[in-house]
């Protein structure tokens, strides 16, 4: 069963104070959740502060009709909604300017697992060529062929986009693409690095989709830090 608009808000906001104290939010980013209505979503405003409220996300539907409100939405909202008219699977967008994994879009190599929970993400995280502000249709249709059924992409030198049938698993897929490239840049300065061969991603993220473990714990700790920063 779908969550309600209101418990939907209540996700949102956690995920995004969460993602905020984490510093993948540095000025710049915004999630997405699509609603009841598969063709509404709830999405971040243009300017948010780390104290976020449920109250906080607006609606709009997928031509970018907003509903309810005339607050400014992000520049790049065909980010999130091209990807929801292409992908019915996927109920949660995130965009940002993470450092540890956007540095892998500007260098000689890929973003693959090799850390293990970092197979929830799949074998192969795609890099869209364009560079370039995603603010119209057209950038939003290439970037979601570029996209095509993964789970995340590298946006060259700009940043991540990062998807999940619901809020619980692309808050955990954003942590864990996040984390994956900090690790793997630490075993890179190391020297050489190996990375998970497909069939073993494969078997572990079964394993980890089947239990919901990584996802329950992810989102947990996603409540705690959003609720300590009303203290």
């Amino acid at each position: 069963m779908a969550d309600s608009e209101v418990a939907l808000r209540q996700k949102l906001s956690t995920a995004w104070r969460f993602f905020y104290g984490r510093g993948f939010v540095d000025g710049f980013g915004h999630i997405s959740a699509r609603t009841e209505d598969p063709n509404v979503v709830l999405m971040t405003p243009h300017e948010l502060g780390k104290l976020s409220n449920p109250e906080d996300f607006l609606l709009c539907d997928l031509d970018g009709n907003q509903i309810g409100t005339d607050e400014k939405l992000p520049g790049e909202l065909p980010i999130h909604l091209e990807v929801f008219k292409v992908r019915p699977d996927v109920n949660a967008v995130a965009h940002f300017h993470t450092h540890n994994a956007t540095s892998f879009s500007m260098s000689e190599h890929d973003l693959k697992p090799t850390y293990f929970m970092a197979s929830l993400l799949g074998s192969h995280i795609p890099i869209h060529p364009d560079s370039r502000l995603i603010m119209d249709e057209d950038r939003g249709r290439a970037m979601a062929e570029t996209l095509g059924p993964h789970k995340a992409m590298l946006l060259r030198a700009h940043g991540i986009v990062v998807t999940g049938p619901d809020i619980e698993e692309m808050t955990t897929c954003v942590f864990f693409m996040e984390d994956n490239a900090r690790r793997t840049a630490i075993a890179a300065s190391m020297g050489d690095y190996e990375v998970l061969g497909e069939a073993e991603i494969e078997e572990i993220a079964q394993e980890l989709l089947r239990t919901r473990g990584p996802i329950g714990r992810v989102w947990a700790l996603a409540e705690m830090e959003a609720a300590e920063m009303d203290r």
